[in-house]
């Protein structure tokens, strides 16, 4: 997830895309792939903008693919006539498309809707986790002012969804969803219920609420009810809060702070009220602290996976990457770290770097690592999918 206009609204987190005003791509000859020593890169959504990043986490259904968020130009190949081309408004619809273009699912907004914000695809394959936003004005809707938002899941099998809160949530929220990987949704269950509609009530819920905390919900102890916060670092407390994602044992969280557009930190964090957040510390050969850091879990490893971006930049991704020039670094870089972490531990014995971090790309990638290990993904201006070698 990389939020996209903080160098002009300092105040907004650094993970959504809030300016109304899109970027205006210079008319050039798109360039659908190109291979190099770092992989294939291919364009998503031609040289047009998009946000919110999130490399597919279902490689059967959904291989080589990333979920976006659209401004108002779109060059996908539709699948339907449900996916218009034509009329198409900043925010009005989630897209998952592959390498070749190829729009493989999507939703968009009711009638009710004005705009989508902040999709992160869930830890599970089979669920996507989002913000939606309306405001009504003598009982219509009116979509030119201020929105109230919702966190909402979606079933990928069948588009339903499910309302954790249908409104008063912050704008900058960046949800994220964790439901245990061996759930099997049942699309002819009740949908009313946490258990009906993932298929398990071992699910939790992170997000970042009005008062800059993130807010942690586990539905198989309490709910909603029992929502906890967590505590922020020490000397960060004016600092802001952006994309808290879950681990795949849904114990942990790793996310930004920042202080400003150019200055931020990562922190790891257990998911208990009482738990301290333990800083990635920039080490020796790093460009800048990690930004907009994943998980990543192969075989049984976990990894942390991160952006760098040079010196006084911004934490977001600018550069045309399939441009060679940018390639050899000089845009920022892509890096991998491989840790253990245990749950419930005292604080020496939770956390353990196993080996130093390494490159794995020249460039910034800020939207994740397919579960095979075969991808990153990365948005703004424009966005991509690298198939590393």
């Amino acid at each position: 997830m990389n939020k996209l206009f903080g160098l002009l609204i300092a105040s907004l987190a650094l993970a959504a895309c809030y300016s109304p005003d899109p970027f205006e791509a210079e008319t050039v000859e798109v360039v659908t792939s190109q291979t190099s020593k770092m992989g294939k890169l291919f364009h998503v959504n031609g040289m047009e903008q998009t946000c919110n990043p999130s490399v597919s986490n279902d490689v059967e259904n959904y291989p080589a693919s990333m979920l976006w968020l659209n401004f108002n130009r779109l060059k996908v190949k539709a699948p339907d006539d449900g996916y218009t081309m034509e009329g198409v408004t900043q925010h009005d619809r989630l897209t998952v498309s592959d390498t070749a273009g190829k729009v493989k699912w999507y939703l968009m907004v009711d009638k009710d809707e004005c705009q989508f914000q902040d999709p992160e695809w869930s830890t599970h394959g089979g669920f996507i986790v989002s913000l939606r936003g309306n405001a009504f004005k003598n009982g219509k809707l009116s979509c030119g002012g201020a929105l109230n938002y919702g966190i909402f899941a979606i079933r990928m099998a069948d588009k339903k969804r499910f309302w954790f809160y249908d409104k008063d949530i912050s704008e900058e929220a960046t949800p994220h969803l964790w439901v245990d990987e061996s759930a099997t949704p049942d699309t002819s269950a009740s949908d009313s219920t946490v258990e009906g509609f993932f298929g398990t009530d071992k699910v939790r819920l992170t997000y970042v609420s009005d008062d800059d905390e993130i807010i942690f919900v586990d539905f198989a102890n309490g709910g909603l009810k029992k929502a906890k916060k967590l505590k922020k670092p020490s000397g960060r407390s004016n600092w802001r809060i952006d994309s808290p994602l879950i681990s795949p044992d849904g114990n942990f969280v790793v996310y930004n702070v920042y202080d400003n557009p150019k200055t931020w930190e990562a922190y790891i964090q257990e998911l208990s009220e009482n738990s301290t957040p333990i800083k990635i510390e920039r080490t020796a050969g790093m460009m800048s602290d990690p930004a907009q850091p994943h998980w990543f879990e192969f075989k049984g490893r976990l990894f942390v996976l991160w952006a760098e971006f040079p010196s006084n930049s911004q934490m977001l991704n600018k550069a045309d990457l399939a441009n060679e020039s940018v390639q050899d670094g000089s845009a920022g870089r892509t890096v991998m770290r491989e840790l253990r972490l245990t749950p419930d531990a005292p604080s020496d014995l939770a956390f353990e770097w196993i080996d130093a971090a390494r490159e794995i790309a020249p460039i910034p990638m800020t939207g994740g690592r397919s579960p095979d290990g075969k991808f990153l993904a990365t948005g703004t201006n424009p966005a991509f999918l690298l198939k590393l070698p």
